[in-house]
């Protein structure tokens, strides 16, 4: 359940980046934007912990902001392999990556106060 909910706070936080965001852009619907956050999540859970490891100097140096690079660097990845996914630059994909990451805490953290699994 736990896995369910993350996967739609994520969905969420990917319409309100493409809403907000200029740069960023998936083309269809509900079910387009379940498999960006589904391709997201799944790189972001296996590439994404190896790049967090190699690049740990970095963000200690950076209190954490460096996460935020590699995160967009997963997003423009997922760009990459999807065709239903547009990121136009870099700096786009950095903004979205911010708002994704603010978002999906906020969805989520009001999701286990409301749902305690």
């Amino acid at each position: 359940m736990k896995l369910l909910l993350r996967w739609a706070a994520l969905a969420l936080s990917f319409w309100i980046a493409t809403a907000l965001i200029p740069g960023i852009d998936i083309k269809g619907g509900v079910t387009t934007y379940l498999w960006v956050a589904l391709l997201f999540g799944l790189l972001n859970a296996t590439l994404g912990s190896f790049l967090k490891l190699l690049t740990l100097p970095a963000v200690i140096l950076t209190l954490g902001l460096f996460l935020v690079v590699v995160n967009a660097a997963i997003l423009e990845l997922v760009a990459r392999w999807s065709d239903k996914l547009d990121v136009t630059n870099f700096w786009s994909a950095v903004l979205a990556a911010l708002v994704i990451s603010i978002v999906t805490r906020l969805v989520s953290g009001a999701a286990k106060k409301a749902l305690p699994l």
